[in-house]
């Protein structure tokens, strides 16, 4: 069958490269090895290792999670255009754009797994085997929207990439209803996940109605900001076609996604501050400190406003954003603002105080910091392979009839 010389081909083109690509994949290996080691330490010993406790139950983990959850919903911003509008030159890298979507989830979901003390006792959430509890669990629901769009994305790009294998058009009317689930599942994805946070009845930091408006705008600047820097070194060490019409596309939601985010902070800092009361403590911590001792975030938040400040200037002048070093460092900017704000921002500060006044600040340990690099090296690691596969169809190089 000719789905079995796609699978035989496309594993091939992970075994052909130059000297540069096997000495990434090296390094690749170096960092899942030391994260594995670590977390295989974290494991045996329990999440005691780490520097999480009975009042921070979450951490650097749930963080990352958040933030990735982010960067596979920002695939939309590549969909819609290219299938919606019909832009030729960013369909021709929509693909890779899915393709970071499915790294995305893919890495969003390990964070989950490495942040449980049992990952083993998942099987209770199989249906059958355990109880799913849906709907009234959000954490399924969670489950069901991450798992879907992953579906949604490796179908289509899958069905597409089969399609050019064969030398064949893929067929609208085949993938195009899918297209359309994907964007509204895009959004639902973000969205779950700031619920997950709103539902925690006693943590009233997260009692925000625009928190979830909040994380999709942050989505909409940092997704843009890695799939520029992506592209930038995919056009620097292969013949991928990316068309700089598609960098300025990228370039102007992130900025726009940059200026509402900025508002929606804004507007937080006025609603905790104008009339302030004992619900504002954790926001007080976060952005000011609180008995003038407890103020690790401070410096944090502060670092993250100035660096998504600073890259929405350059964005909304157009002669600076079209300057590709200082659209490189907004983009850079804007990853780690988002990350910042939207991660550690956002997870650590509600827990602190607790609802009976406890404070205990929190800082990742070296070992949360090198299992997060290996989560990391996993999914740079997927999205070499499938990367490698996506540009050897589109660039005409693998095809059914050559091996035939």
């Amino acid at each position: 069958m000719v789905i079995g010389y796609f699978i035989r081909d496309s594993i091939k083109q992970w075994f052909n490269g130059p000297f540069s690509y096997w000495l990434w994949l090296a390094i690749l290996g170096i960092l899942i090895g030391y994260g594995g080691f670590n977390y295989w330490q974290q494991l045996t010993l329990g999440l005691v290792v780490t520097n999480m406790s009975n009042q921070v139950s979450w951490g650097l983990y749930i963080a990352n999670f958040t933030f990735f959850v982010g960067i596979a919903a920002a695939a939309v911003m590549l969909a819609i255009p290219a299938y919606i509008f019909d832009r030729k030159d960013i369909k021709d890298v929509v693909l890779m754009g899915d393709t970071v979507a499915v790294v995305a989830v893919l890495m969003a979901m390990l964070f989950v797994v490495v942040d449980l003390g049992r990952p083993d006792r998942i099987w209770h959430m199989i249906p059958g085997i355990g109880v799913f509890n849906f709907p009234q669990s959000l954490l399924s629901w969670d489950v069901i929207v991450l798992a879907g769009y992953m579906i949604l994305n490796i179908g289509i790009s899958g069905y597409i990439l089969f399609s050019y294998y064969q030398n064949k058009n893929p067929k609208l009317r085949y993938y195009f209803p899918f297209v359309i689930i994907a964007i509204i599942w895009a959004i639902s994805v973000h969205t779950v996940t700031a619920f997950l946070y709103v539902a925690c009845t006693g943590r009233p930091f997260w009692h925000n109605p625009l928190l979830a408006p909040r994380f999709i705008a942050s989505a909409f600047a940092s997704g843009p900001a890695v799939m520029i820097l992506g592209f930038q070194i995919l056009r620097g060490i292969c013949r991928y076609p990316i068309h700089q019409s598609v960098i300025e596309h990228l370039a102007l939601v992130m900025t726009y996604a940059l200026q509402i985010t900025l508002f929606f902070i804004g507007v937080e800092l006025f609603t905790e501050f104008y009339h302030e009361g004992e619900e504002a403590l954790s926001a007080r911590y976060l952005f000011f400190g609180l008995d003038g001792q407890h103020n690790a975030l401070v410096p944090w938040i502060w670092s993250a406003i100035g660096l998504l400040v600073t890259a929405t200037i350059i964005g909304s002048i157009h002669k600076l954003r079209n300057n590709s070093w200082l659209l490189y460092m907004a983009c850079l900017f804007t990853i780690v603002g988002v990350w910042i704000e939207k991660g550690m921002g956002v997870v650590i500060p509600a827990f602190i105080p607790t609802p009976i006044g406890e404070i205990l600040e929190y800082m990742p340990s070296m070992l949360e910091i090198a299992i997060s690099i290996g989560i990391l090296g996993i999914g740079l690691l997927v999205f070499t392979l499938l990367a490698k596969v996506v540009i050897a169809i589109e660039c005409n190089t693998l095809r059914y009839q050559n091996v035939v």
